[in-house]
């Protein structure tokens, strides 16, 4: 549902219709008589003797046109915290006709630096909601009006939150799409419209991939009716020629597996599997919208792997960009085919001071972690920490897994340098990973994200309502904003 935000300078009268106040980890209410008349401050303290105070946040209805919220705030509260916070307000005022509601700023009690930034910022995220091909529309808009002397937000500040939000929006969105209209040739439309943010897109086609020898990324998409392509998107936001940053992502706009067939139970969620793409797409607008002082380039291999007379066949080997040979014995390992070309590309075009790429590459992550972790696997042990920590800080966290010569064994072909999948049974992931890091030729650090677990979520989570999650925008923006800006 829309959320549209009003900053009022303007103080409240105590009269006023649904109220947010912030109060202590102990629901103290001795500050409130200042927002609210005597007899309600009498109410709400009578049914905070019996209320449950575990909780972070409560709500008092007060009459049938206004509600108090109130809402706790503990000591030392972290910027994630506090985007729980708001988060979970809207979780709470996403109902009935009530539409208007007023955050009191003053009632803050702790100095955090920029604390209605983190509130609204996990407000927004948490009201994202695809609803695009819906025939009856919601018109509701929720209005939060921030009053108080605490509601400022500095412009750069204000534009950091919103270019993060359009950027995971966007993201969002774009895994959000299905298949039937999302196919590579309109992908690959809608990033060159990006040029719009100041972003320099370049778009290399079948008859460029071909000149170029992206064998591996032609195989998949060789299927279908549709292109194939990689395209470049940079950013030179830093003074200087510093070697840009890189995200590489895997974009199969559609996956049936190929003729190595998936079960038609819950194929319908393999329009998903261009998540890591949108990830890096998202970032890069972010990156374009907020000015980030630092140059960096988003690549993203566009394929789609359907079922056809002209589709890649088991048993087909490919000459990969960098020249290494690939027998494919399985055609739905063929998101890291497309990363394969991908990879050698950025490391070989752009020399980058780091690569780190997302994909949704295997289901054994899913098996190993679940939705609570994506897996991290490296060849840099500082990359890794850097990752980790920018995780940790904005909720989307990384588990690493091994990598090591020992598993090569696993995925040496008979017939040509490597075969692109482990016959053998077990470390999936980590096999999968091993294969894309024959493709990084100059020991360029780097990282890959599978986000297989974490792209999507049919329940919800603390920042969003289910669906796409947009997961890896905001851990990206976050690893640059702490290391390299």
């Amino acid at each position: 549902m829309p959320i549209k935000v009003n900053f009022k300078n303007s103080a409240l009268k105590k009269t006023s219709a649904n109220l947010v106040l912030f109060v202590d980890e102990k629901f103290s209410t001795n500050s409130l008589r200042k927002y609210i008349s005597n007899s309600e401050l009498s109410y709400i303290s009578d049914l905070l003797k019996t209320t449950d105070l575990s909780k972070n946040l409560l709500v008092f209805e007060l009459s049938s046109k206004k509600k108090v919220v109130l809402v706790s705030i503990k000591k030392n509260i972290k910027n994630s915290e506090i985007e729980n916070l708001g988060a979970e307000l809207f979780g709470r005022i996403n109902y009935g006709k009530n539409s208007e509601y007023f955050i009191n700023s003053d009632s803050i009690a702790i100095n955090q630096k920029n604390f209605i930034g983190y509130f609204l910022h996990g407000l927004k995220l948490k009201s994202y909601e695809f609803k695009k091909y819906k025939s009856k529309k919601d018109s509701r808009i929720i209005n939060i009006n921030v009053i108080g002397n605490k509601n400022k937000l500095p412009p750069n500040e204000l534009l950091k939150f919103k270019a993060l939000e359009e950027g995971t929006f966007y993201t969002r969105d774009l895994v959000s799409e299905p298949g039937n209209v999302l196919h590579p040739d309109e992908y690959a439309k809608r990033l060159n419209s990006l040029k719009k943010f100041g972003l320099k897109v370049n778009i290399y086609n079948e008859k460029k991939l071909k000149k170029l020898g992206m064998n591996a990324l032609l195989g998949v998409g060789q299927g279908s009716i549709r292109g194939s392509y990689l395209v470049t998107i940079e950013w030179n936001g830093a003074r200087n020629n510093s070697k840009p940053l890189a995200f590489i992502g895997k974009g199969v706009c559609f996956d049936t597996g190929g003729y190595s067939l998936k079960p038609a139970k819950f194929m319908e969620d393999m329009t998903y599997d261009m998540a890591g793409s949108a990830v890096v797409v998202g970032l890069m607008k972010n990156l374009a919208l907020r000015k980030a002082k630092i140059n960096a380039v988003g690549v993203v291999g566009l394929v789609e792997n359907m079922v056809s007379g002209n589709a890649q066949r088991p048993g087909d080997i490919v000459k990969s960009y960098s020249g290494k040979t690939i027998e494919i014995l399985n055609t739905d390992a063929e998101g890291r085919l497309v990363l394969a070309d991908a990879l050698t590309f950025t490391e070989k075009k752009f020399k980058p001071k780091f690569m780190v790429d997302l994909a949704t590459l295997t289901g054994a992550i899913i098996v190993s972690l679940g939705s609570e972790y994506a897996g991290l696997f490296s060849n840099n042990d500082k990359l890794s920490k850097e990752l980790i920590n920018a995780g940790e800080k904005v909720q989307e966290k990384l588990w690493r897994m091994p990598l090591h010569k020992n598993y090569d064994k696993l995925i040496n072909s008979k017939n040509a340098d490597m075969q692109n999948i482990n016959y053998v049974g077990g470390a999936g992931s980590t096999t999968a990973a091993q294969f894309l890091q024959r493709f990084i030729l100059n020991n360029t650090p780097w990282a890959h994200l599978d986000i297989a677990g974490m792209a999507f979520s049919k329940y919800g989570g603390a920042l969003n309502s289910g669906g796409a999650t947009g997961y890896g925008v905001r851990l990206l923006n976050q690893l640059i904003k702490d290391h390299y800006e």
